[in-house]
């Protein structure tokens, strides 16, 4: 399993296989696994989840961004994204990445970028949620949430399971809006769980406290295993549905989507959009491995298939190479 999962994340940073992607994506499969390349497209894919009882967190696909005007293009599209959820009226947030406004060019320049997106969003009362990324932005990220958390009430942040500090750090923003997470890159042991049995035990840890300490508790899986705790857990506790809600990746068991939904709890799906889709696609396959199983049929095409098959056997041969 180790192994699979460093293959999609060598996947994920292939820059020939990410740039091959934005080119062909639509052709490979990939309007099952991105809501739109563009704002309308993606705003009509929300109009049809909500119509069954779905919200939905949308992500501008892109990160590790490394000149200004990438993340300035990158910070209006938000915007356009923004003012799009108001006009249309439709339930749905907006999830962002530090890296993809400009963290590793500037932290100010970032912390600007950021402020005009939660202002807007403030004024329409849409929430921004600041997903987390790797351990090397990860105190960074949290900085600019606290810093804009002086001035605006709706945001809120990622914990993710798989780090040491992560108890710490949900006791410490308890009262934000919180998305739990496993962790979909590869960590150092200095600082993370290796085993998935640690990183699991942890996770269901996490969600628990914050369900019993939190303000509100956003459960991104799509592990029925841990779906079911949740709910007898919830109902031990007699904690109201109000206080959190289940998410999954869009694209991804579309079926129980819709029947937790239909069974009356808060389901959100995480909408991404755009060309940029590749490397986001790889990490959650990284992030469980058994996401593939379930996606695979509906996903890709034969092509497809060939083209990942062709590339992972790419990436192994290197790795054997490196290690001789």
């Amino acid at each position: 399993m180790a192994l699979l999962k460093d293959l999609f994340i060598g996947l994920s940073q292939n820059q020939i296989l990410n740039s091959a992607a934005k080119k062909y994506g639509l052709k490979l499969g990939a309007q099952n696994v991105v809501a739109g390349t563009n704002v309308e497209e993606t705003i009509q894919s929300i109009k049809e989840l909500n119509a069954h009882g779905i919200s939905c967190t949308v992500d501008n696909l892109g990160e590790f961004v490394f000149e200004r005007v990438e993340a300035t293009k990158a910070k209006e599209q938000i915007l356009e994204v923004v003012e799009a959820i108001h006009t249309h009226e439709v339930d749905a947030h907006i999830s962002l990445k530090p890296s993809q406004l400009g963290l590793d060019i500037d932290y100010d320049f970032c912390l600007e970028n950021l402020r005009e997106i939660v202002a807007k969003a403030s004024n329409y009362d849409i929430f921004i949620n600041f997903d987390m990324e790797d351990y090397n932005r990860l105190q960074s990220s949290f900085d600019l949430l606290e810093t804009l958390s002086e001035e605006y009430s709706n945001i809120g942040t990622v914990i993710q399971a798989y780090f040491f500090r992560a108890e710490e750090d949900i006791q410490k923003y308890k009262n934000y809006r919180l998305r739990i997470v496993k962790g979909a890159y590869k960590e150092s042991e200095e600082f993370a769980y290796q085993n998935k049995k640690d990183i699991d035990e942890n996770y269901i840890k996490l969600i628990e406290w914050n369900l019993l300490n939190g303000k509100f508790t956003s459960i991104a899986t799509h592990d029925h295993v841990v779906i079911n705790h949740v709910k007898e857990f919830v109902k031990v506790n007699n904690i109201s549905n109000d206080k959190f809600e289940f998410q999954m990746l869009y694209g991804f068991r579309t079926d129980m989507q819709l029947s937790l939904a239909k069974e009356g709890y808060n389901f959100c799906t995480y909408v991404p959009f755009g060309d940029d889709w590749y490397g986001y696609f790889m990490r959650r396959l990284a992030e469980r491995p058994q996401n593939l199983n379930l996606v695979v049929k509906q996903v890709f095409t034969k092509k497809t298939n060939t083209i990942i098959g062709l590339s992972a056997a790419a990436f192994l041969l290197g790795r054997i190479s490196k290690k001789k």
